[in-house]
């Protein structure tokens, strides 16, 4: 009776390491995975961003340098770009709570 119970005990160790360990190892993978997804994404915005903020800035140049050209003025122009780009900064700063939780939501919807 003290030996069933005994390799009862080592049967229940076993499976109970077997489980330690697949759950160790499960654990190290969906780390990996969300490490991956996180700097796979963090890649993509930076390399679009960087194509959107050239973008932005050539076409800025273009429009300040259009609207100079219609108002005889350069300075004016740029001045008046440069202003609507403030603009845009400060709307975006003023929206950033409800961007941050779209971003959150977006982002939750992976992990």
């Amino acid at each position: 009776m003290l030996e069933g119970l005994n390799e009862t005990s080592d049967k229940a160790v076993k499976i109970g390491q077997k489980y330690i360990d697949t759950s160790k190892r499960y654990i190290e993978l969906k780390i990996f995975q969300q490490l991956a997804i996180s700097i796979s994404l963090v890649g993509k915005v930076m390399a679009v961003g960087s194509f959107v903020f050239i973008a932005f800035l050539f076409f800025s140049i273009s429009g300040a340098i259009l609207l100079g050209d219609w108002l005889d003025n350069t300075a004016l122009g740029y001045l008046i770009v440069g202003s609507i780009a403030l603009l845009i900064a400060f709307l975006t700063y003023g929206l950033r709570k409800r961007i941050n939780a779209l971003v959150l939501s977006k982002l939750s919807k992976n992990f």
